[in-house]
């Protein structure tokens, strides 16, 4: 894997304080990674994000028009203002946008004429700090706090210098204070928002404003000297002395104006420059990304390391501020009214159960039970679990995950929330369908109760939805069973084997079931959509992950198993597009990655290389997640395989590089891979550290020849989540053969239901 000379030319922009202690690793981050997306191949689908982790509110670049998903594309050569975003990915939609936009000459408000041309040459795109000259001259700069941002605006010398505020796609209201150098407003954009929601913010300026006005972008029509407006699309320009260097000190708020003004005194009130703000969200970043300080690899697998790391540090988003006495309290996206503790939002639990979750309950163990919280409180706001929150619920994808994460949580020691509540909640959610898309309730969950499977035709994506409702099922009965939960544990505990009804023993494959129990007619295992989910039969033939031992007795047994995984990497990458009736990205990325079947850009298949750990062949693990990790990842603006995906496509590259994987969240597990980097020190927020010792490890040395813990032999496939906290040292001896003698008892296996009993 090379990266680009612009990559590496970004390893040295934007300087950070940092102190002996605090190595600088912001250095290593390039924001750009994965932003060389559209509508047919996504790298990643990212915007370049600057904020600080899990902020409320961050800012980017903007190249594509106002409602576009695609947000910035890298292959463009034009910028049209610079936003306050929280998009999740480019096939949600923005909320609570406003943008900036410098231009010199004359004041061009048509966000079609007022763009800008720039070269990535005349850019950093830091955690930090994003920097831009427009071939025009101006540059733009910013640096993020957790609800603001400090930008800083310097025209050409002589030049008429204006500034755009643009309000967006909704409603808006803008009041300029000419004599406080000040503007305030709001904006309400996006959707499925209760009544009341706008997204308030205050705007200082360290300039005097020459000229000022309205205007509104729906006909771009403009008032010269007013100082209100309020409307659809409504903004704001002003004109300051030409040639200025303007500092801008922005901050919002979901739940007042004065909430607002409180958080741009917090947050930026006390400094007097960007480069003051810069620096402390250095401090900040490097606090964060030094929780995992690796050693012994090349400066790219480091570039590549802690870009994925800062992704998967930005998802879940806070949605809860800080009252003046700092006490947390939020505007809830549910039900409209204020509430006091914390709320989180932009996630979509169908990708992020995997690993993004899972590697938070390593990092970030005192927010993640914050989170657990958060969601029983969502529940009780609007009736439901989250399955994916953008900022309020919106349903989409499949599965029930909330219980995943609870589950999850409760497996690792993280008890901030009554298991009881969150089984009663998970319970209404398994036996009801709610109003929105089919991830919220359970679609078809009367046919799953009775048949044992949901059925298809009648029901989209029958068959994936089978597979991942046994295994919430699974996370429901094992949080019951561990808190003493019997009622409970009895509904979950007869479902959670639902997988073996949609197995066809003729075929060895997952297939759609009617109602009548006949299998689908015209089966090809490469056929896309119809009873699964963005995927084939081969990608969704392994989403068993509660119980790897029971779909291996399935198949026919280990040699079988191993065979089938052997047979995903060998298959032709052919597509059949079936009910999707053209090429879909997801297809493209798989074809593109030319390893059979295997499909990493998207998540149903993204565990199935740590399977051969549950059958006899560990060291096969240990090599394909390697290759993956070296083929399809890089720091670049292509250095994604698909989408990103709200942190999941980052967070199994880090889990992956740190050596191990959450194969199964709900159990304190994760199966062994191969690590990246010769050493591995994570600092815990307990104090302690685990630190992962492969001395020998090198891009051949990819094989585990054997291993130990805390100084006693270790022949597991698997490392417990206590093993991590409780803090140690895992060496492994690294060889460029793989060892096949090592890790192939019974004992050695990552946990399996069928195992277990």
């Amino acid at each position: 894997m090379k990266l680009k000379l612009l990559a590496l030319s970004l390893l040295a922009g934007a300087a950070t304080t940092v102190s002996a202690q605090q190595p600088d690793l912001v250095k290593y981050v390039n924001t750009l990674q994965g932003t060389n997306s559209k509508h047919e191949l996504t790298r990643g689908n990212t915007y370049p994000t600057t904020a600080l982790p899990f902020a409320m509110h961050t800012w980017t670049p903007q190249t594509g028009r106002n409602g576009d998903g695609w947000k910035y594309q890298y292959f463009k050569d034009k910028i049209r203002g610079f936003q306050q975003a929280h998009q999740c990915s480019s096939w949600t939609r923005d909320y609570a946008v406003f943008s900036f936009m410098p231009m010199v000459d004359r004041l061009v408000v048509n966000e079609n004429d007022r763009e800008a041309k720039f070269s990535h040459a005349n850019e950093i795109a830091k955690p930090n700090y994003y920097k831009v000259q427009f071939d025009n001259q101006i540059t733009t700069e910013i640096s993020p706090t957790e609800r603001g941002a400090q930008l800083r605006f310097t025209y050409p010398k002589g030049k008429k210098s204006f500034l755009v505020l643009d309000g967006y796609t909704g409603m808006s209201g803008v009041k300029i204070y000419p004599k406080e150098n000040k503007i305030t407003g709001y904006v309400h954009n996006g959707e499925g928002f209760k009544e009341g929601f706008r997204n308030f913010f205050v705007i200082c300026f360290d300039q005097p404003f020459q000229a000022y006005g309205t205007w509104e972008n729906k006909s771009n029509t403009v008032k010269a000297d007013s100082i209100a407006a309020e409307g659809p699309g409504k903004g704001a320009y002003l004109q300051f002395k030409a040639g200025a260097t303007v500092q801008v000190k922005v901050a919002s708020s979901y739940i007042s104006m004065d909430q607002a003004a409180l958080n741009l005194k917090t947050e930026l009130g006390a400094d007097k420059s960007l480069e003051q703000t810069k620096a402390k969200a250095g401090v900040i970043w490097n606090k964060s990304l030094g929780k995992v300080l690796v050693e012994g690899g090349t400066a790219a697998d480091k570039a590549t390391f802690y870009s994925c790391f800062f992704r998967a540090s930005l998802f879940s988003r806070k949605f809860y501020e800080l009252d003046a006495k700092g006490r947390p309290y939020y505007f809830s996206p549910y039900d409209g009214k204020i509430h006091n503790g914390y709320m989180y939002t932009d996630t979509g639990f169908w990708d992020t159960f995997r690993a993004q979750f899972p590697l938070n309950t390593i990092m970030h163990p005192e927010m993640h039970g914050r989170y657990m919280q958060a969601l029983l409180d969502a529940n009780k706001q609007c009736g439901w679990l989250p399955s994916w929150s953008f900022p309020s619920e919106a349903g989409s994808m499949i599965g029930n995950h909330a219980i995943s994460l609870l589950a999850d949580a409760w497996a690792k020691g993280i008890r901030t929330f009554d298991p009881k509540e969150a089984l009663s909640a998970y319970l209404h959610e398994a036996t009801n369908k709610g109003p929105w898309g089919p991830a919220n309730g359970r679609d078809g969950w009367k046919e799953y109760f009775q048949l044992g499977y949901v059925p298809y035709p009648k029901y989209r994506e029958a068959t994936a939805k089978t597979l991942e409702y046994a295994y919430d099922d699974y996370c429901g009965w094992q949080l019951a069973t561990t808190t003493g939960n019997a009622y409970y544990a009895g509904i979950f505990g007869r479902q959670m084997y639902n997988y073996k009804n949609v197995y066809d023993a003729s075929t060895r494959f997952m297939r759609g079931r009617g109602t009548d129990g006949a299998w689908a007619p015209k089966f090809d295992p490469a056929e896309w959509g119809g009873p699964f989910t963005e995927g084939n039969a081969w990608h969704w033939q392994w989403s068993v992950f509660q119980d790897i031992e029971g779909l291996t007795k399935l198949m026919g047994g280990e040699q079988n198993f191993t065979a089938k995984l052997d047979s995903v990497f060998s298959e032709p990458n052919r597509v059949n597009v079936g009910s999707y009736g053209g090429m879909i990205h997801e297809m493209t990325e798989m074809v593109m990655a030319d390893m059979g079947q295997y499909a990493h850009g998207n998540q149903p298949i993204q565990h199935m290389v740590y399977l051969y750990n549950y059958a006899g062949q560990p060291w096969k693990s240990q090599y394909y997640a390697r290759k993956v990790m070296s083929k399809l990842y890089d720091a670049t603006e292509n250095g994604y395989p698909g989408d990103e995906d709200q942190g999941q496509t980052s967070s199994w590259y880090v889990l992956s590089a740190l050596g191990f994987y959450s194969v199964t969240p709900g159990t304190d597990q994760y199966a062994l891979g191969s690590p990246v980097f010769k050493k591995t020190t994570i600092s815990l927020e307990n104090g302690k550290k685990f630190i992962i010792e492969a001395p020998e490890n090198t891009a051949e040395n990819v094989y585990i020849k054997s291993a130990t813990l805390n100084g006693k032999t270790y022949t597991a496939n698997f490392i417990r989540h206590s093993d991590l906290v409780n803090g140690g040292v895992l060496k492994l001896d690294m060889s460029p053969k793989p060892e096949m003698k090592r890790g192939l008892s019974a004992a050695d296996k990552p946990f399996s239901l069928s195992q277990a009993k």
